[in-house]
């Protein structure tokens, strides 16, 4: 249905000049009422141009009504021709209304013209017949049971459509009059005599007529049924009242068969219905044949049968489900023993443990104690036991006394007995338990004796005391050695392992682990023999029973694994381009040290960027102290040189442990050290100026040790020498200030001039500490010299003077480079690059 707006909207698109509309709307048309579906209310056209096509696109539609309703719809009969018909959906009821209907029908072509009209439907009132409601009009069954007396049984209701109000009377007659019943004109039905359903007839047709008031008819068809009673009591026709049966009889066996008659029904005995009113699980009853059957389990010696094995029933007959008539009568079942139960126990499969020193005559079961017969009777609830057998019972194991279920130990179950232990200690008796009636039922019995041992002897380590070595470098989860404990005792219990003391330290809190079933002892974490070079560890075994400690000392193996450190790590050097062949650089010492190596051990050498290998350590094997030296010149002018500057890795080895320790594998680690080197070219201009001296001081000092035997001799020498050295520094100093004048003159000279300022004039002092143990030799690779050094302080000394040695050459301030003016007329000197260095000469 369409909203009013969509309406207006349609009818805004119908236009005058287009050739689309309708043929016979509007239009005025009736329908009766009530019609049945497709009842025709009005038929039209709808007329087109000749150049549309003949088949509309669009059926035309009702798109509303007023009222609304979905009693009509349009049905097509051709391509133009079209009909309004009754829907079905709804019922036109001219005395409930509504009367008029006016119908909006819309059509559209395929160009999108339209048209609209209106088809007004006048509903017409029908004289219509009383009617039956519901079911009545079909027709009605009336029941009415056998004795009943003369009376009322039914009242008839009908009505009329017309008679909306309801007050216009209607007449009801039976169209065939019977004898027995009689009808009043309001329609009440009434029986004038007395039914007998077994003197007949059974049951009654009466056809009922209803007129209205303009003689208009309806009818419907009542059906009475005469319902027949009982009068008599079923009797039992059967006389056995006690049966007697056998025990466990099968579900299902008929046991018993119940017959009566009903006189009321003589010949229709399958109309008797049978049932048991004792409340049993023992039997039950066919209802329609009365033959009683086995229910349940019929156990004479279990339950209340075993006390009583008699079962009363009640056996209950009727004529009718329900409201008939009915007997009872009273049977038993006496229920008979059989011997169906063989002698039973309570467990057919015993476990005993025994101790191993159980004293021969021990009882270790009775059982008489778990065995029985369910069977009520005698000889059925007797029975006895067979000798005892089973593999490794012999002469181990009897009944005593014979027959009694008495099983008594007779033989040695010594756990440790060769006999017992190829037998496992473990044995198996059987034993049979049997009725001494037919049909001799029979049950095994299964002992399992399992000797259980005790507890002899003491659980021992096989080793008072275990003695493992793991080596420094080893990783963790190494395996160190395993421990091992038993005892003589057999069957041998499971150890479990444990690490008492001594596996901790503060930095490491676990350091072992031991597998606690095998004993095995592992690496948690990494020893270090610096650290800790021994463990003593307590080692606990137990296996249930028995306890044992034992100790293990570990013992770490020192090996090579700490790399030599040096100082500095890093360093910038200048140097200048004519520097001397031997001369250590700006006075470099590299200084090594290693926690397990000797300083006699290191070796020095320079990888990469040692280009023309212009630079060599001194010495480069067997001190912790090296010094670095210009090994040979430099020559940018030939073209052989071609950087300036040079960055020198250098590879500080260390070939051995420190002596006296015990020797591991020959490892070598190796420390790195960084180097920078630039050389300085030639100025472009030197000027000549006089040079600053600078006063070279070597102040030696004597360290000794404690615990040499000589030290008292060795102090008083010292002092002596002591004295001496300070009358000896006396005399330098008075030389180094008489030096220290004649400087200051010529810088006042150079000052007025204008060529150098601010010149000083540095003293630099170096204390050497010496040892006086020098326990190692060695050749210089520069000068050739040989000089002794102190293998733990790295002290040297030249083995001859100084100046016999070859290529030795006093050190002169002079062979410095100068300073070089910055190119600007009495301009400031540039600063020479050794300056803010320290300048240290050759020493001895």
């Amino acid at each position: 249905m369409f909203s009013a707006v969509t309406l207006l909207a349609l009818l805004g698109t119908v236009s005058e000049g287009e050739a689309l509309h309708f043929l016979d709307l509007p239009a005025t048309a009736s329908v009766a009422e009530n019609s049945p579906p497709g009842t025709l209310v009005h038929q039209f056209a709808v007329n087109l141009s000749v150049s549309r096509s003949p088949v509309l696109p669009r059926f035309p539609l009702i798109i509303n009504s007023s009222p609304l309703t979905e009693a009509f719809k349009v049905n097509a009969l051709s391509g133009t021709k079209f009909e309004v018909v009754t829907s079905g959906k709804e019922q036109l009821d001219f005395e409930t209304g509504p009367n008029i209907f006016d119908l909006q029908i819309y059509v559209k072509d395929d160009v999108e013209v339209t048209d609209l009209q209106v088809l007004t439907v006048q509903v017409t009132d029908v004289e219509e017949l009383p009617r039956f409601p519901g079911s009545l009009a079909k027709g009605l069954n009336l029941y009415i049971m056998e004795g009943t007396g003369p009376g009322f049984i039914y009242q008839l209701e009908a009505f009329d459509p017309e008679d909306t109000n309801r007050n216009i009377p209607l007449s009801y007659f039976l169209v065939s009059p019977i004898n027995n019943f009689n009808m009043s004109a309001n329609g009440t039905l009434f029986s004038t005599t007395t039914f007998d359903f077994e003197a007949g007839p059974n049951s009654y047709h009466l056809p009922v007529e209803v007129r209205d008031s303009h003689g208009l008819r309806a009818s419907t068809d009542l059906y009475v049924n005469i319902v027949n009673i009982n009068d008599e009591r079923p009797r039992f026709t059967s006389l056995k009242r006690v049966y007697r049966i056998p025990e466990e009889l099968s579900v299902g066996t008929i046991v018993a068969n119940i017959t009566a008659e009903d006189p009321d029904d003589k010949g229709f005995a399958h109309f008797l219905l049978y049932s048991i009113t004792t409340v049993n699980s023992y039997f039950r009853i066919s209802p329609l044949t009365g033959t009683i059957q086995v229910a349940g389990r019929l156990d004479r010696d279990a339950g209340e049968l075993r006390h009583n094995p008699t079962i009363s029933l009640e056996v209950l007959v009727k004529d009718r489900p329900s409201g008939g008539q009915e007997n009872r009568m009273q049977i038993s079942f006496v229920v008979e023993d059989i011997n169906d139960h063989p002698a039973a126990c309570s467990q057919y499969s015993f476990s005993m443990l025994v101790p191993e020193n159980a004293a021969q005559g021990t009882l270790l079961l009775d059982l008489h104690k778990f065995c029985f017969d369910e069977d009520c009777e005698v000889p059925y609830n007797q029975f006895n036991f067979t000798v005892p057998s089973g593999v490794g019972s012999s002469g181990r194991f009897s009944q005593d006394p014979a027959d009694s279920g008495k099983i008594v130990l007779t033989g040695n179950l010594d756990y440790e007995n060769a006999s017992n232990l190829a037998a496992g200690n473990q044995y198996t008796v059987i034993v049979q338990v049997q009725d001494i009636a037919p049909p001799y039922y029979k049950n095994n019995i299964y002992i399992y004796i399992i000797t259980s041992p005790e507890n002899e002897f003491p659980l021992v380590f096989e080793s008072p005391t275990y003695l493992f070595e793991v080596s420094e470098l080893n990783p963790a989860r190494t395996r160190i050695g395993q421990v091992h404990a038993m005892d003589k005792d057999f069957p041998q219990s499971p150890v479990l392992y444990s690490i008492t003391t001594g596996e901790a330290n503060l930095q490491y809190p676990n350091v072992f682990w031991i597998n606690p079933r095998t004993g095995e002892l592992q690496l948690v974490t990494p020893v270090d023999y610096e650290t800790i070079p021994v463990y003593v560890l307590r080692i606990q075994a137990t296996n249930g029973e028995d306890r044992s400690l034992v100790t293990v000392t570990v013992n770490v193996l020192e090996k090579n694994d700490e790399k030599p450190v040096c100082t500095p790590q890093t360093s910038f050097l200048t140097i200048p381009v004519d520097l001397k062949v031997g001369t250590n650089i700006q006075n470099f010492k590299l200084t090594c040290t290693d926690l397990d190596s000797s300083p006699r051990s290191f070796r020095y050498s320079i990888g990469p960027g040692n280009i023309n290998r212009h630079f060599t350590f001194s010495p480069n094997a067997g001190s912790n102290v090296s010094h670095l030296l210009l090994a040979t010149r430099f020559d940018y002018t030939g073209g052989l040189d071609k950087i300036w500057d040079y960055e020198l890795l250098v590879y500080i080895t260390d070939d051995n442990l420190l002596s006296g320790r015990k020797k591991a594998e020959a490892l070598v680690e190796t420390g790195t050290v960084t180097l920078s080197v630039r050389v300085i070219p030639h100025p472009a201009t030197i000027v000549t100026t006089p040079r600053p001296r600078i006063t070279y001081e070597v102040l030696q000092e004597n360290v000794y040790s404690s615990s040499m035997w000589y030290v008292p001799f060795t102090i008083t020498l010292g002092s002596m020498l002591l004295l001496g050295l300070l009358g000896f520094l006396t005399v330098l100093l008075a030389k180094a200030i008489r030096r220290h004048c004649k400087t200051r003159k010529h810088s006042k000279t150079l000052v007025k001039k204008g060529v150098i300022k601010n010149t000083k004039r540095e003293v630099v002092v170096e204390t050497i500490r010496m040892n006086t143990i020098f326990d190692g030799e060695a050749i210089d690779p520069v000068t050739g010299a040989q000089y002794e050094f102190n293998s733990q302080t790295g002290a040297r000394r030249w083995k001859k003077p100084t100046s016999q040695m070859p290529g030795w050459k006093e050190f002169n301030p002079r062979d410095l480079p100068q300073a070089e003016p910055t190119g600007e007329p009495n301009g400031p000197l540039r600063s020479s690059p050794w300056e803010g260095n320290k300048l240290r000469g050759n020493r001895a």
